[in-house]
């Protein structure tokens, strides 16, 4: 009898050690690898004060992040929007629009650095700036809100009137928390080995 029951604890192990090689190779495989537009990215968004994880996630290629705030100076409703490329964002795209004006008007992209610090509404397309950090201090008017996918993070009520968050983009690393580490493998270069 107990040479049974040892014949079957060992069955279930062996069983147990298959369905967890066969979990890890699906894992690899599914969902596909990121299309041609640049592989995953890794965004962390980190309270600065305290290192708390605020969220962290792999993000397909194509993926759009947007920044919404006002602006507290010019009295502007600010949205800057980012997309996910091969382990940093770029930002695409900026707009101050008055919070109930007319849409505002198109400007080039070599006007954006002069017309963040000047005012007045204006439009910015067809930007391709890597941001791989970026540090966001929260004021008292600004309520900024990230949106990645369909999840908003309020960055005010994650860290308060004068915190700050830390954003950083990166390509997945392996030796990262299970998620992390769950999106190198879907995103390494067919025959890739662990660094």
């Amino acid at each position: 009898m107990a040479a049974t029951v040892g014949a079957l604890r060992r069955g279930r192990a062996a069983g147990l050690v298959t369905a967890a090689i066969l979990l890890l190779a699906t894992a690899c495989q599914w969902p596909p690898p990121a299309d041609d537009r640049g592989g995953f990215t890794w965004l962390e968004l980190t309270d600065a004060a305290s290192g708390r994880t605020i969220d962290a996630a792999a993000l397909p290629a194509g993926t759009r992040i947007t920044l919404s705030w006002m602006n507290s100076l010019f009295r502007l409703r600010v949205t800057e929007t980012f997309v996910a490329r091969d382990g940093r964002l770029d930002l695409t795209r900026v707009v101050f629009a008055e919070p109930s004006g007319p849409p505002p008007p198109a400007v080039s992209p070599a006007e954006l650095d002069d017309l963040y610090h000047t005012g007045g509404p204006f439009r910015v397309e067809g930007l391709a700036r890597p941001v791989t950090q970026a540090l966001f201090r929260v004021g008292e008017i600004g309520d900024p809100v990230l949106a990645v996918g369909s999840r908003l993070v309020r960055l005010k009520d994650e860290v308060g009137f004068g915190g700050a968050v830390r954003l950083e983009a990166r390509r997945p690393r392996w030796q990262g928390g299970p998620g992390e580490m769950l999106a190198w493998l879907r995103d390494r270069p067919a025959g890739g080995t662990v660094p």
